[in-house]
């Protein structure tokens, strides 16, 4: 048995802790929110990998992973229909992913969620990893820091890895099943939607709901809408509180200027076809999300790795970063049941996970192409309908037959 601490509490840090555990290890996670973390993020699609961990995770069979759509569908700002496509998904929502993988961390023994501990230093040496924390040190055999984009463990060792901006950011947010008229419900509730406005994106799809319900009449519908913002002027605007602060990392979702809401909201009303409007009018805490990228060289010093957003950060448009995160606590794993808790399992998980991060951060900025260059001011042509609907969110392992696959 070897002692693994886990920096990062959230999606990618508790998959690790709960396969650890079920391979027979003891597991710490420091989680540096101090309270309850349900109610972020908001929608995920599922690939098969996703499902394949949260079974191996002990995601009972008969669990309610999400909610089914057919296919997809798009439309232009004045609700014409551009095209349609057959594409069975499940869509999730983080609170749901993040409650079940807390139920089976709080169900193992061998693992002890502590939240209020975030991690201030980190050492190594041949025997092992102390690792200091708000509240003490813990010590390890492996160190796995998943914590995030920000990752504190990454900025102390790996301090040439930086977020880079790429010239738009994404407006999300939840609106309940029942508020939504007949009309709005018929047309893009039960399938994954989108909208192509000049120069931006939506793309949205029915989650689960309060309470993470997923009976029908309980659920939400999930949006997020690509929009260009340069960096020196709109961004500045947008990270800014209406209390003069500004957010330089990220607005919470609370913070988000209410001129700015109203802003959106009247733009969608401008460019946005009827149904998305409606939502979007409808949504109770509209939040921004600046798009990064994160790339990584490497992803392992001695016996600690980064995993999950700590590596990369890939775009949203490739639907895959939760996923990505599984596929890391999987291979990790797997290294260590072959060589133990040593430098040598996180040189052959390194040897696994880094050009697969780096082949999906590589897709997600093609994916992106079109809306970086609007972010730019550079006039390009929108994307075809029929190749948005193919390329954004697939499952790479079974992808549609018009997906180009790098």
């Amino acid at each position: 048995m070897a002692r693994i601490v886990i920096a990062g509490g959230s999606l990618g840090g508790l998959m690790t802790a709960n396969l650890m555990a079920r391979a027979g290890h003891d597991v710490v996670v420091l989680e540096r929110v101090d309270g309850p973390m349900q109610g972020r993020g908001a929608g995920i699609v599922t690939h098969a990998v996703l499902v394949d961990g949260l079974r191996r995770c002990g995601m009972p069979a008969d669990f309610a992973l999400g909610v089914p759509v057919p296919g997809r569908i798009t439309f232009d700002v004045d609700g014409n229909l551009l095209g349609e496509m057959a594409l069975p998904q499940v869509l999730t929502s983080w609170s749901l992913l993040y409650s079940l993988l807390l139920d089976l961390a709080r169900q193992t023994s061998a693992i002890r969620y502590l939240q209020g501990e975030a991690v201030q230093s980190v050492s190594q040496d041949a025997g092992g990893v102390l690792v200091t924390g708000t509240g003490g040190v813990f010590e390890a055999d492996l160190l796995v820091a998943a914590d995030g984009i920000r990752s504190a463990v990454r900025q102390q060792l790996w301090p040439q890895v930086q977020p880079e901006y790429v010239g738009y950011v994404a407006w999300r947010g939840l609106c309940d099943e029942s508020a939504l008229s007949a009309r709005t419900h018929e047309a893009i509730f039960e399938k994954f939607s989108f909208c192509l406005p000049p120069g931006e994106q939506l793309v949205g799809y029915p989650v689960a709901g309060p309470g993470d319900s997923t009976m029908p009449g309980r659920r939400a519908w999930n949006f997020v809408w690509y929009r260009p913002a340069d960096a020196t002027h709109r961004l500045v605007e947008l990270l800014t509180d209406d209390d003069g602060v500004h957010h330089a990392q990220g607005i919470p979702p609370a913070k988000v200027s209410r001129r700015e809401v109203a802003r959106m909201r009247e733009d969608a009303r401008r460019v946005l076809a009827a149904p998305f409007v409606e939502i979007i009018g409808k949504c109770g805490q509209p939040f921004l999300q600046p798009i990064f990228d994160v790339w990584s060289d490497s992803l392992v010093q001695g016996r600690i790795a980064l995993l999950g957003d700590a590596a990369f950060v890939a775009r949203p448009h490739v639907g895959m970063g939760v996923a990505k995160a599984m596929q890391d606590a999987m291979a990790l794993v797997e290294a260590v049941e072959r060589h133990g808790a040593t430098p040598e399992a996180l040189r052959a998980y390194e040897r696994d996970r880094l050009p697969a991060g780096q082949a999906a951060l590589q897709r997600a900025r093609r994916l992106g192409t079109y809306m970086r260059a609007c972010g730019q001011g550079v006039s390009v042509l929108p994307k075809d309908a029929r190749y948005v609907m193919a390329e954004t969110a697939i499952d790479l392992e079974h992808p549609p037959p018009e997906a180009i696959i790098d």
